[in-house]
């Protein structure tokens, strides 16, 4: 089987409604704005506790404030929403509380969890050159994190200098953008088992090889795309051979319908085999290999596809309405192959997760009396997905747009 039921439950039969859908982005903007800490955080939610939380709230692009700030901004900037209160000034003080108290115990690089996603949302609002030149010293200090991934390694802090490339033209940040380049590719190694290229993962504690855009080969092909038209021209044909091959070679698919396993590694005993999260599994490898161009490769285009009606036939995740492993988050992947496709079929389907995302919304929040307030597992991300769902737009948060 290529997913596992228990894990998704049944597509409420709720019909598209874009006024609700914006209305429910004002809601959640609102509730926002009025949960803020005088401090200038948000309250941690339950299901994104953890014993090692920091005595001062969470700061960090994925779980912190400055998601939530960028998330504002963003809506903002889009003519969404209008604001209360002052995103830079609120990045500031995430920047300074993330120093003063890091999320994970110590200041990092990591584009997710640490100071380098801090630093772009900061420039993005306000351009300052000391962002700037603090976010080019954490990209460059973190080539070599053995990590080897998306969440905390080069491939999610090479992210930052192809935005800052993107919007400046500087030549230190395309220059800073190869220099990751090469380490992802040094790492990216044939495996004689697997019969393809991959990236090996040295990460809490266990060395493993693992597939999926949060920790694996899909978040560290996703650079590799994004940035395609900065590398010659072998290396890029190279980047889409490899990437045909892997896919193929670990894709599994039952009729019309394909996903890949988290890794290369047996499952340990009572954990999933079969993933449909952003994070392992289809929707993330639709959204990392979306830029991957349609048409050049008969077996991507029809991979792309089958993982999208796999994410379909699954059904919205029953573990909430997240980005990285929730009904929004999956809904990404129709967004995508709307992008991709032109066929609006996608874009109906990814509008029917929309309407069952805020059905879970209302449901957790009866549950636990209160609001998730972050960009990547709550209602910040939910709210921007609504966004794009009424726009058919089709970037990630904070991942394909930086603000």
């Amino acid at each position: 089987m290529l997913f596992e039921p228990d894990r998704h439950e049944a597509l409420d039969a709720r019909a598209w409604d874009a006024d609700a859908a914006r209305r429910a982005i004002r809601d959640i903007v609102a509730d926002i704005e009025s949960s803020r800490s005088t401090g200038g955080t948000w309250p941690g939610h339950p299901l994104d506790a953890d014993g090692d939380s920091p005595r001062t709230g969470f700061k960090s692009l994925y779980l912190g404030s400055a998601g939530v700030l960028w998330s504002l901004a963003y809506l903002r900037r889009a003519g969404a929403v209008e604001l209360s209160v002052d995103p830079e000034e609120g990045l500031r003080r995430a920047h300074a509380g993330y120093l003063d108290d890091p999320d994970t115990g110590a200041v990092v690089p990591s584009y997710f969890l640490g100071e380098a996603g801090i630093l772009l949302a900061l420039w993005r609002l306000g351009g300052s050159g000391e962002a700037a030149d603090r976010l080019y010293a954490a990209v460059e200090a973190n080539v070599g994190n053995p990590t080897n991934e998306a969440l905390w390694a080069a491939p999610g802090t090479m992210v930052a200098a192809w935005h800052l490339w993107e919007a400046t033209g500087e030549s230190r940040w395309r220059e800073l953008f190869l220099v990751n380049v090469e380490q992802v590719w040094r790492t990216w190694t044939y495996d004689d088992r697997a019969k393809c290229h991959l990236w090996t993962q040295d990460l809490y504690g266990r060395v493993l090889q693992y597939l999926g855009a949060g920790h694996g080969f899909a978040g560290n092909a996703y650079p590799l795309l994004k940035g395609a038209a900065l590398l010659d021209a072998e290396r890029r044909e190279a980047v889409y051979d490899r990437c045909v091959a892997t896919l193929s070679a670990l894709a599994r698919s039952e009729g019309d319908a394909v996903n890949w396993p988290p890794g290369t590694f047996e499952p340990r005993p009572g954990r999933p085999s079969m993933l449909v999260q952003w994070c392992h599994g289809a929707p993330g490898i639709v959204t990392a290999l979306a830029d991957f161009p349609a048409g050049r490769s008969a077996a991507m285009d029809a991979m792309l596809l089958g993982a999208g009606r796999l994410v379909w036939q699954a059904g919205p995740l029953a573990k909430g309405y997240g980005l990285c492993h929730g009904t929004a988050g999956n809904g990404y992947a129709f967004l995508k192959l709307y992008r991709r496709s032109g066929d609006s079929l996608w874009l109906e389907r990814a509008r029917s997760f929309a309407m069952h995302a805020l059905l879970q919304r209302e449901r957790m929040r009866r549950e636990h009396g209160r609001g998730r307030y972050t960009l990547w597992t709550g209602d910040a991300g939910l709210a921007v997905y609504l966004w794009h769902c009424v726009e058919g737009l089709a970037e990630l948060p904070a991942l394909d747009v930086a603000g």
